[in-house]
């Protein structure tokens, strides 16, 4: 089981999950809106061989959310402090969804950080057309890791909404862990995320603002495709096949979450991965 501890920074209280077994560096990065947690499974069946640690995102679960500042060059400074204050240099890197962007960035800034990066279904990957502002309100209600921010009217009203999304499908035990730990009841007694607004509108900015790619990258990478994720065509691959000059494509079940939907199969494509790239 993996212990909670947090580190203290000039600007936030950064809280992690850690696997404490293994030798090799090997950290986890959520998506938008999710905590930790969502690694259970696979810290636990790599934890023999790897030094495992799982930060919540600035913004997201136990860590400070601040009103402003939630741009891909903090998240990165975040996580660099986090790395020195572990003793590492550099680690493996596993990205969820809008944290494989920030893996592209940092990958491109400060290479020697990253000794492989696993990229499982990762989006927003280009600097995109300030238009697409407008579009936010909707992709507000259309994204299935918002649709849960709430607010609920009560915590059973909640669980029913999180029944309905792509990130719970089969309503598992690890899938109401993951839920219940990402939930708080508010001020007002209404129940919500602990992703707060601020990071929501925040994070979207820079992801608009800021490039992906820019230059080829030589970094070991694998991109995990789920065979239900978000890109499922050959236009959405085509930037990482460009730009990634070491990188491996591997299709798995399940969908935008493999790790929570079908935990057995990703597990081990990580894994093997990971061992092929020590």
């Amino acid at each position: 089981m993996p212990v909670r501890k947090t580190l203290s920074t000039p600007d936030i209280q950064l809280s992690y999950l850690e696997w404490n077994q293994g030798k090799e560096p090997l950290l986890l990065l959520h998506g938008l809106a999710d905590h930790a947690l969502v690694w259970s499974s696979l810290g636990d069946d790599l934890a023999a061989n790897y030094h495992i640690v799982a930060p919540d995102m600035r913004g997201h679960g136990e860590s400070s959310k601040p009103e402003t500042d939630y741009t891909f060059e903090s998240a990165i400074a975040d996580l660099e402090a986090l790395m020195d204050h572990l003793g590492w240099s550099s680690a493996h890197l596993v990205s969820h969804s809008w944290t494989g962007k920030l893996a592209a960035i940092w990958a491109r800034v400060n290479p020697q950080r990253l000794r492989s990066m696993v990229l499982v279904d990762p989006i927003f990957i280009w600097k995109m057309p300030s238009i697409l502002r407008l579009t936010f309100p909707l992709l507000y209600r259309y994204l299935s890791f918002l649709k849960g921010m709430g607010p609920f009217t009560s915590y059973d009203v909640a669980e029913a909404q999180a029944k309905q999304l792509n990130q719970y499908q089969g309503w598992n035990t690890l899938q109401q862990q993951v839920f219940q730990a990402g939930l708080e009841q508010k001020p007002d007694g209404s129940w919500g995320s602990k992703f707060t607004i601020n990071a929501r509108d925040r994070i979207f900015e820079d992801v608009m603002r800021v490039p992906g790619f820019t230059t080829p990258l030589e970094t070991s990478a694998l991109f995990i495709q789920p065979k239900e994720g978000l890109n499922r065509l050959d236009w959405q691959i085509k930037p990482y096949k460009t730009y990634l000059k070491n990188l491996r494509l591997c299709q798995v079940p399940g969908n935008h979450w493999p790790f929570l939907t079908a935990p057995e199969v990703f597990n081990q494509t990580v894994a093997a991965f990971l061992a092929e790239s020590k």
